[in-house]
């Protein structure tokens, strides 16, 4: 006996139960704001870029304030290749140069930016985009590293040290949808501005915007699935975790995880309340994870072992 195929009443109610399944979630942050970092391939596929997009409007419709805050590295990557820049990265970090810086900025503000901003406004007349300069939205100062137990200077790389959040307040009371790029002018450790503007870190800057928004949930977009117990044993895929537990971890992870585990971690000492990793490269699984009661990647909460 051949296998039923599914109905559209089938397909209907599938669709129904996914509503009803949302609808406690939906009141649980309608009024909330939400810090997403938008990157890796759900930034460079077409498909994910609109899916995106959507979802970003959808949690605008549902009563959600979305913050978007954006890098755009490969996008830089591809810029600097075709303005014959030489790129040197020193620990995993890019080496900024002030030539380098000028495409840093061009890039992020003006073209990731402006693409997303149009995506989204292909809805409605929702978003804005803001520069971590404007209104010195994002303050930073600059960084180094340590490679081979050397430091290492590595240009007009800095981390952001404060947030100055009226500009973005001023747009999420007009119902807008802010889209900030980040890029950020220094200040000195007597707190003036030096003139320069820095390239600074997207999952670290989110986390300092959705600290000082006192963001319901801080969500980051990267290329897989989640954090792992035990990489590359898919099934370890954690999706809960304390912040307690993940600062034991963090010292062991993967190093392209560590900038994005240590964000979360940040942000949910600093009073946000869930932090997650979603898979950017499957449509709307940021969806999947703000409105389902299993979700799809990792979230941290507070609270410590046990």
């Amino acid at each position: 006996m051949s296998e039923t195929q599914p109905t559209a009443m089938d397909e209907a109610q599938r669709k129904s139960e996914a509503l009803i399944e949302a609808l406690p979630w939906i009141q649980r942050f309608a009024g909330s704001t939400m810090v997403i970092k938008y990157g890796g391939n759900a930034m460079v596929n077409e498909e994910l870029r609109r899916a995106f997009a959507e979802d970003i409007v959808f949690l605008r419709h549902v009563g959600i304030n979305p913050v978007v805050v954006h890098g755009g590295g490969p996008q830089i990557n591809k810029m600097l290749r075709k303005l014959g820049i030489e790129s040197e990265f020193r620990g995993g970090l890019r080496v900024t140069t002030p030539e380098a810086m000028d495409v840093v900025r061009m890039v992020l503000t003006g073209q990731v930016q402006r693409d997303l901003i149009g995506l989204i406004n292909s809805h409605g007349p929702y978003a804005v985009g803001l520069s971590g300069e404007d209104g010195a939205t994002l303050q930073a100062v600059r960084t180094g590293t340590t490679v081979d137990g050397v430091e290492v200077d590595l240009g007009l790389v800095g981390e952001v040290t404060g947030v100055r959040t009226d500009q973005v307040d001023n747009l999420l009371a007009a119902t807008m949808i802010p889209v900030i790029s980040t890029v950020a002018p220094e200040f000195d450790a007597a707190g003036e501005p030096t003139g320069a503007v820095l390239n600074v870190n997207a999952d670290t800057a989110a986390a300092a915007l959705a600290a000082a928004l006192g963001a319901s949930k801080l969500v980051i977009l990267t290329d897989v699935e989640g954090l792992y117990a035990a990489w590359p044993d898919k099934s370890s895929l954690i999706t809960s975790l304390t912040a307690e537990e993940l600062r034991r971890m963090l010292p062991d992870l993967q190093s392209g995880m560590i900038p994005k585990m240590a964000a979360c971690l940040a942000a949910v000492d600093a009073g946000v309340a869930r932090a997650h990793i979603v898979d950017g490269r499957q449509p709307h699984s940021m969806l999947l994870e703000v409105f389902t009661t299993a979700g799809v990647g990792t979230q941290v909460v507070p609270g410590k072992d046990g």
